[in-house]
């Protein structure tokens, strides 16, 4: 479940890496590039959905929430002080994610395609980072079993058991 589907309130989608979970305040930290259309979606309307699949468990969870962008400030800080390099170098892309393009491009400086940058290197892509955090309101659980499906909803800390 480290990869979930992330929905924005226009519909679009996208897979996402999930950073951290914060089960008191119930939040998922993500990353971004602070360039990215979606930054301007969720800050125009925060309505979010996200969500996971387990396979293996036969797992099911849907999430709604309120995302916010973080571009400055101790939780971006944080997260782009615990990034490797590697990671870093996405946001070095001299094109602002979804723009057009000629050909097909990985958006990555040439120099840094297959290669790690060096810490000052990647001082540059700071400005380009950001954190998305999404405060989950709901949770909807599903059990998939051959002997029945189980379902319950969780409301804030209220849940309760429905029908699959």
């Amino acid at each position: 479940m480290h990869v979930p589907v992330v929905g924005t309130a226009d519909g679009d989608m996208r897979i996402m890496v999930l950073r951290d979970y914060d089960p008191e305040t119930r939040t998922l930290r993500f990353h971004t590039d602070a360039r990215s259309p979606k930054v301007a979606t969720i800050e125009a309307d925060p309505a979010m959905g996200v969500l996971f699949y387990d396979k293996a468990a036969k797992v099911q969870i849907r999430c709604r929430g309120r995302g916010r962008i973080e571009r400055t400030g101790a939780i971006a800080d944080a997260a782009w002080a615990a990034g490797t390099n590697f990671a870093k170098r996405c946001y070095l892309a001299p094109q602002a994610p979804s723009s057009a393009s000629e050909e097909p491009t990985s958006n990555l400086p040439s120099e840094y395609e297959n290669a790690e940058p060096d810490d000052a290197a990647v001082k540059a892509g700071r400005e380009n980072f950001s954190v998305l955090l999404i405060e989950l309101e709901r949770i909807d659980w599903l059990h998939l079993a051959h002997s029945g499906h189980r379902r319950a909803v969780f409301d804030g800390d209220a849940g309760h058991w429905v029908a699959p």
